[in-house]
């Protein structure tokens, strides 16, 4: 049955037979994926494990209390290393992101042909790899540690604020733009004067936004050798040292608090 309203009161009335098939032939496909899809994922489950997991839990939270808190003397270099992969590779990348974002732009970019399809294969490229991807990759070329570990990030974040960017370039007014050229300004002062102005807040926002980000994304690095507290929480995994795990969950925890902490004050001062 379909609702319709004439005069602003509901009147029932039956479907006809064209459209009550299509919408039975779409549930009924819907429900074909949904029993395939699962009958895959049963096939490569062992339920034995999916229903001791409970248990299994339970046991590894008893082992990691209390947390080894003598522990953290060993984790405040690698915590800084951290804080300097986010920050770093943030700044290395806002300082791609914005020729790419310019070039990316229709209303500033050299040639929409040619520079603008270059730019754009740029953002989505470093958009579409993950950062611990990148930082795999990266261990390979030139080794672990933390060098690795910020250009990961920094190839990582290019795209996101590259694009951002780009986006609030279109979006300029362009009558500020044209009072700027009417002067007789050059091409770099026209940028300087008239569109500067007018993406620095989105420019500063997107800036603290990306770092907020990169300081989660680079806890991990470690995992694969990229630096940072990872490599501390892989050791103590890899060794079974569950009460040191416990504490670097804290202390990543804590850490991402405090960057969300400082981010949202930035970005209402900003505002």
């Amino acid at each position: 049955m379909a609702i319709a309203e004439r005069n602003g009161e509901k009147i029932w009335r039956r479907r006809d037979r064209k459209k009550q098939l299509i919408i039975w032939a779409g549930w009924l496909v819907a429900t074909a994926i949904f029993v395939a899809c699962w009958q895959l994922i049963s096939e490569k489950t062992i339920w034995m494990f999916v229903w001791d997991a409970p248990t299994q839990a339970g046991d590894l939270a008893a082992r990691m209390v209390p947390p080894k808190w003598p522990y953290i003397q060993e984790l405040l270099r690698p915590l800084w290393d951290t804080l300097n992969i986010a920050t770093i590779g943030t700044l290395l990348a806002l300082i791609m992101a914005v020729p790419v974002a310019f070039c990316a732009a229709r209303n500033t970019t050299p040639s929409v042909l040619i520079v603008r399809p270059v730019a754009l294969f740029i953002i989505v490229a470093s958009r579409s790899i993950n950062s611990l991807i990148w930082a795999l990759m990266l261990v390979t070329i030139v080794g672990p540690g933390v060098f690795a570990g910020i250009l990961a990030i920094a190839f990582r974040s290019i795209g996101f604020c590259a694009k951002l960017l780009y986006e609030a370039i279109e979006e300029i007014d362009e009558r500020q733009v044209e009072a700027v050229e009417a002067s007789g300004a050059s091409g770099a002062q026209v940028i300087a004067y008239g569109i500067v102005p007018q993406v620095m807040p989105a420019f500063a926002g997107i800036s603290v936004f990306r770092w907020d980000i990169n300081i989660r994304e680079s806890t991990v690095l470690g995992l694969v050798g990229a630096g940072g507290i990872g490599l501390q929480l892989n050791a103590s995994i890899m060794n079974l040292a569950w009460t040191q795990v416990s504490l670097i969950l804290l202390v990543i925890i804590a850490t991402v608090i405090v960057s969300e902490w400082v981010s949202a004050k930035v970005r209402h001062a900003i505002i």
